[in-house]
């Protein structure tokens, strides 16, 4: 069926070009969370495509699966697609994508399992070092604040969100330093960027193969913690989190002319200090929308044949 090849096309098409497009972008790094929104688009458009080309497959290899998605649909909607031709692929293909649909379910599982497991393993960990006083609750948001020679803080998401500071962090931080640094992770558990770092891991696990699956786990990497810095800077200024973020990690080696691989720090410090402009509120609602609409296109692509046998 052709509908169901087009919206494969489509699919591997915006899985190999979304990246290159979507980094060439200049204003990312501007707007993280409106870029945030434009990858999450991006790859449901790609997730999409995929699993409207599976339903109009089955729909042509079997006619019981036909039955049950066209139950409701006139017949000339069912004629327009050219259902029952019993073409030789589309049960391999139907075959081929519900397996790919199930390996994704299967590695996004195994994702927040392991998640679980770790958050409860560095929970116990946390009240072995940091036990509860008599009469304390157990759950809620709370600050907890660990002896430590080294300066950290940190996030453990789940129902109820913890921050963890070091002592050696509340001796290096001066004056809302601290308050900024708490707001920069404050902001991680309201917006529950665990949840999308987990999806873009499984996601990226499952399949290694596709571009904009590897691009998705990396930006998602990056830009909630862009997210987070806006957060914080927008209550407490840009230099105030900037120097908070150097305080924190200026003896991890992170920092000079030879940084530790990978490290995103100086990037951030020096994004923070640039203080480059925001975009328009205009140009940012007609991002939003935009991406809003990626989506649109598969479901477009799938009712086109219906749509044009109503019309």
């Amino acid at each position: 069926m052709l509908v169901s090849l087009v919206l494969l096309s489509l699919g591997a098409l915006a899985a190999v070009l979304a990246p290159r497009l979507v980094s060439r972008a200049d204003w990312s790094e501007r707007e993280p969370i409106v870029a945030l929104w434009v990858w999450q688009c991006v790859v449901g458009a790609v997730l999409l495509s995929f699993a409207l080309s599976m339903t109009f497959s089955a729909a042509s290899a079997w006619q019981l699966v036909e039955g049950q998605v066209f139950a409701p649909a006139p017949s000339a909607v069912v004629d327009a697609y050219a259902l029952g031709t019993e073409e030789p692929w589309a049960a391999v293909l139907a075959v081929v994508l519900a397996c790919g649909g199930l390996w994704t379910l299967a590695m996004l599982t195994r994702e927040v399992l392991g998640a679980r497991a770790g958050r409860r393993r560095r929970r116990a960990e946390l009240l072995v070092r940091a036990p509860l006083m008599p009469g304390e609750a157990t759950s809620g948001n709370r600050l907890v604040v660990l002896e430590g020679a080294r300066p950290d803080a940190w996030w453990l998401p789940g129902s109820a969100p913890q921050l963890v500071i070091t002592t050696a962090a509340l001796r290096r931080l001066k004056g809302r330093q601290l308050d900024a640094v708490l707001a920069h992770e404050q902001g991680h558990a309201r917006a529950r960027h665990d949840w999308l770092l987990h999806c873009s891991a499984a996601l990226a696990n499952g399949f290694p193969q596709i571009p904009v699956f590897a691009a998705f786990r990396d930006e998602m990497h990056r830009l909630v913690e862009l997210a987070a810095d806006d957060v914080a800077s927008k209550q407490f200024g840009r230099l105030t989190i900037a120097l908070a973020l150097v305080e924190l990690n200026a003896d991890r080696g992170v920092f000079g002319p030879c940084p530790t691989p990978g490290a995103q720090l100086p990037e951030r410090v020096h994004r923070l200090l640039s203080a480059a402009p925001r975009l328009t509120a205009g140009r940012r609602l007609r991002l939003t929308a935009a991406a809003a609409l990626v989506p649109v296109v598969p479901l477009l692509v799938a009712f086109v044949p219906a749509l044009s046998a109503l019309g």
